[in-house]
């Protein structure tokens, strides 16, 4: 995949930026991709680094994924917890399966999605082959995993565990409007609002004394 390289001009000259670091330099982590874990350690790493830059100042996460590795997705949701800054998660084209997981872990009041962004939430998948013995290990495993990912999803929607559970059971597709209502987020946007703040905006000469 190519990515864009962006060229800016600072007071030592022009310095270039593939796009995904330029958007982290105004505290933008995109996760647009399926969630393996090679993916979540990448943004894992973004998150811890902008706590070391500013422990109190918005992380805004950007989510269009079909969703991925639930272990790994959980490592993702984990580190959102874990460290101390607001984050905003923005849902843009799609947010399914551990996409609409993370998109729900935002903080509460700042979870956003666009006019025409989908959400889709349905129960952990796996499919084991070999002896009895380890199949039903397998499968014992992934209902806990399922049990937990329902306690935490009845977390952040406020709906009951029993409705999450059987609203799980099959992929369930829902609208932004439609997913403000079940509590995955709090409003449907279609301009940034304030606070989010524009790429691009950082205060004229804050690079200069860099390298």
């Amino acid at each position: 995949m190519l990515v864009p390289i962006v060229v800016e001009q600072t007071n030592r000259g022009e310095r270039a930026y593939d796009i995904y670091s330029r958007l982290l330099k105004d505290r933008i982590i995109f996760l647009g991709a399926p969630i393996d874990d090679v993916f979540a350690n990448l943004i894992i790493a973004q998150l811890l680094f902008l706590e070391a830059e500013d422990p109190e100042k918005d992380i805004n996460l950007y989510i269009n994924s079909p969703g991925g590795s639930v272990t790994a997705g959980l490592g993702i949701y984990d580190t959102m917890q874990y460290v101390k800054p607001p984050i905003t998660t923005i849902c843009l084209g799609q947010a399914a399966s551990m996409g609409a997981f993370l998109l729900a872990a935002g903080t509460k009041g700042k979870r956003y999605a666009l006019p025409n962004a989908r959400v889709m939430i349905h129960q952990p998948m796996g499919g084991f082959q070999g002896q009895a013995t380890e199949i039903d290990i397998h499968a014992r495993e992934i209902l806990k995993i399922r049990e937990r990912l329902n306690e935490i999803m009845a977390k952040h929607t406020g709906q009951p565990l029993d409705k999450i559970a059987q609203d799980t059971e099959r992929d369930y597709f829902m609208s932004g409007e439609e997913a403000k209502r079940y509590g995955l987020i709090d409003e449907v946007i279609t301009r940034p609002l304030k606070g989010l703040k524009p790429v691009g905006s950082a205060e004229p000469g804050k690079d200069g004394g860099k390298s």
